[in-house]
């Protein structure tokens, strides 16, 4: 039974777009995703000054999808965030974003700079047509205070009670942390 609903779900199928609705859609994608990014980012590094990585857990925690839902509603759309490594169940990616995510990782491989991968595609999903994009966030090096292999017991302690599965740790400067995502239902 899983095998027919991760086939179905690869199986969406491409459909044609108008050149200018495609340029349209990802600059709308790309000023949502730099508003979040830049708001999340505020809230972090504040909570980084006042309390450090702990503090910023909590805002990662409680804020972070607080600011997506609002961006989302703001731009008509859904942004969100994911990962091969996910930290919050709740953003764990579907087969597409999968398939993306480890396409990206090739790509950074290779030696692509990971704050130029993106992909924008349009699918058809039974009746339904829907935008969608993402962009890979790359690992920075206060980003390792939480997401590094190792993790001082505070940052550890933090994680375990509002995180319990946590899996978003280990990665290096550089690194694919995961990709913003952005989805519009189209007419």
């Amino acid at each position: 039974m899983k095998r027919v609903a991760v086939i179905s779900l690869l199986a969406m199928i491409a459909t044609p777009v108008a050149a200018e609705e495609l340029s349209d859609r990802l600059a709308a994608s790309r000023a949502a995703i730099q508003e979040f990014a830049q708001s999340l980012q505020g809230e972090l590094q504040a909570a980084m000054q006042a309390g450090g990585p702990p503090q910023a857990i909590q805002v990662c925690s409680e804020r972070a999808p607080e600011i997506a839902d609002s961006i989302s509603q703001k731009h008509g759309l859904a942004i969100s965030r994911t990962s091969l490594k996910i930290r919050n169940p709740a953003n764990s990616p579907d087969a597409w974003e999968r398939e993306v995510l480890e396409s990206f990782d090739a790509r950074r491989a290779a030696g692509e700079n990971p704050a130029h991968i993106e992909k924008q595609a349009v699918y058809i999903r039974g009746d339904q047509k829907e935008y969608r994009f993402m962009k890979a966030i790359p690992t920075g090096e206060v980003c390792l205070n939480c997401h590094g292999a190792q993790v001082a017991p505070p940052v550890e302690g933090a994680l375990k009670r509002l995180y319990p599965d946590d899996a978003a740790r280990g990665y290096n400067v550089g690194d694919l942390r995961g990709a913003f995502v952005v989805r519009k239902a189209m007419d």
